[in-house]
């Protein structure tokens, strides 16, 4: 209330001092009347801009009036340079050249520091100077990457270079998915919380906030692509219809279980392997076994050895878009082939 009060009063003396002022340039009233206007319209946008400085960012506002600066010193020069092609021009056209070229050098310096000031800072500016210019560093993560987690262990191993980007739209999904009703939803939303809040504390990974959003695009993989291509940035995911949507759309895509079926061991036609023997097969007398990064392998006549540990010996590999599926038969059967 007391807040309340204050803007109200200075909005009065904005008009009172504009009903002075206007009374100073004559005795007429229309002269007050506008001036008292003009003060109170003054007053108004005053507020208005407090209000809308209160929800910027700190590091925005800072990053906003430097560009602003920076602008308007860039109009200075500008003028100076094309003054002499002005010369012969009356007074109100220069007046307007001037101000039609400081308006435009404001903003756009002030835009382009608003936006790149975000994660502005010393680290960032040697990076910039340090890596080659046309290189995607960007990397965009969406929602499934975030709570599959894996994106943070691989993060701490420093093989993720560049910015880390979060869109504002898909942290409004894991938020809807976090407040799901469903426990197993609400699990996994509230996990990919945890996972954004690891990689965040993690000082070797630089992660950014973006606000960009594409309003006439409804579903997240679309505005995903659409950002992508707007930043130049990669996609980081492991959704196979995401990859594959982003790709024909010409967008790089980084697909975590393709890093992960890459980094399998691999085993060749002729080795021998010791697994143990989980369950059975589809096809009969078949036994299933897993290696410890999952890989699926799949014994001849081992349906009989279930439960039990024992030696196969490598028939084939199959690679999959689901991963590696490993072929083998027992190894007395294969020696006594």
């Amino acid at each position: 209330m007391p807040g309340q009060i204050v803007r109200g009063l200075f909005v009065v003396l904005c008009g009172l001092v504009g009903g002075a002022a206007g009374s100073a340039f004559g005795s007429e009233s229309p002269y007050t009347l506008v001036g008292v206007a003009a003060g109170l319209a003054a007053g108004l946008g005053a507020l208005l801009v407090e209000r809308v400085l209160r929800r910027v960012q700190g590091r925005v506002l800072i990053s906003g009036i430097v560009g602003l600066v920076i602008g308007l010193l860039l109009a200075r020069f500008l003028l100076d340079s094309v003054a002499i092609f002005l010369e012969p021009s009356s007074q109100p056209v220069r007046i307007s050249v001037a101000l039609l070229v400081m308006v435009a050098a404001g903003y756009v310096a002030t835009a382009v520091a608003v936006e790149q000031g975000r994660g502005l800072s010393v680290l960032n500016l040697v990076r910039a100077v340090k890596e080659q210019p046309g290189v995607e560093r960007n990397k965009i993560l969406d929602t499934s990457v975030i709570i599959d987690g894996r994106i943070a262990d691989i993060c701490e191993t420093g093989f993720i270079e560049g910015t880390l980007i979060i869109p504002q739209f898909v942290l409004r999904e894991l938020q809807h998915i976090a407040d799901s009703s469903d426990p197993i939803k609400r699990n996994r939303g509230r996990r990919g919380l945890d996972i954004l809040q690891k990689i965040q504390k993690n000082p070797n990974v630089q992660v950014r906030i973006h606000d960009m959003d594409f309003p006439d695009i409804r579903d997240v993989d679309g505005k995903l692509v659409a950002m992508a291509k707007a930043l130049a940035a990669k996609v980081v995911t492991n959704d196979f219809n995401l990859n594959k949507v982003a790709e024909l759309y010409g967008v790089s895509v980084l697909n975590i279980n393709e890093l992960t079926n890459a980094l399998r061991p691999v085993v060749l036609p002729g080795e021998e392997i010791r697994v143990y023997v989980l369950k059975e097969g589809k096809e009969y007398n078949q036994g299933v076994a897993y290696l410890d990064d999952g890989t699926m392998v799949v014994i001849d006549s081992g349906r009989r050895h279930i439960g039990q540990t024992v030696d196969v010996c490598v028939t084939s590999v199959l690679q999959t878009t689901a991963g590696r599926m490993i072929f083998s038969r027992l190894k007395e059967e294969a020696e006594v082939a």
